[in-house]
């Protein structure tokens, strides 16, 4: 099994994985980069959005109500938020859809605005789907996910020796990512029969 994501995302998995017996890689397609964000007054806002834990890794916390409904893409993020603090949380299931309905369902529009963090690219514009409901929803960009040009020549060499069975993606940047490297170091029949796992 292969994985992509950083080494803190990835800890618990490796050992999951490990203790039921698989030979497990870690390797990172992107880094992470917090990036420039004004600073809302958050007193006004009602709720609050994440599509992902390094929306909440890359966010100053300190000035926001803990106490105002959360909403959480999945169960990762449900704990990065719970571990900086937040008591009211919604989780969904790793979809954004999913999401998008238990706020539907949770926080009434009338209720007042909703801060919508994120990074720069996101697979789905969550934040227009809620306005076109009626919602009052404010995004700010609080990080990128930088491509990884250069890899350890050594693990590209084991890859090219064995290529996992599965591969493990967690976003559409990761995805681009992995599909430049199997590019970039001609695996591509090599690769034939892996499967990618996409979060």
């Amino acid at each position: 099994i292969l994985l992509t994501r950083p080494l803190e995302d990835s800890n618990e998995l490796i050992i999951k994985f490990k203790n039921l017996g698989h030979l497990v890689s870690h390797m990172p397609v992107i880094q992470i980069e917090k990036s420039n964000y004004k600073t809302k007054d958050y007193s006004h806002y009602k709720g609050i959005i994440f599509t992902s834990s390094n929306a909440i890794k890359n966010l100053d916390v300190k000035n926001i109500d803990k106490k105002i409904d959360c909403f959480c893409v999945g169960n990762a993020t449900e704990a990065i938020a719970k571990g900086v603090g937040f008591q009211n949380i919604y989780s969904a299931s790793g979809n954004v859809n999913n999401l998008k309905e238990i706020i539907l369902q949770n926080f009434e529009s009338s209720k007042g605005k909703l801060l919508y963090v994120s990074g720069e690219l996101i697979s789905n514009d969550l934040d227009q789907q809620l306005i076109s409901e009626e919602y009052n929803v404010k995004r700010i960009i609080n990080y990128r996910a930088n491509h990884i040009e250069k890899f350890n020549l050594e693990l590209i060499e084991k890859l090219k020796e064995k290529m996992p069975d599965i591969v493990y993606v967690y976003s559409q940047n990761s995805a681009l990512s992995l599909l430049k490297l199997i590019k970039n170091y001609s695996l591509q029949n090599l690769c034939m029969n892996t499967n990618i796992m996409c979060m």
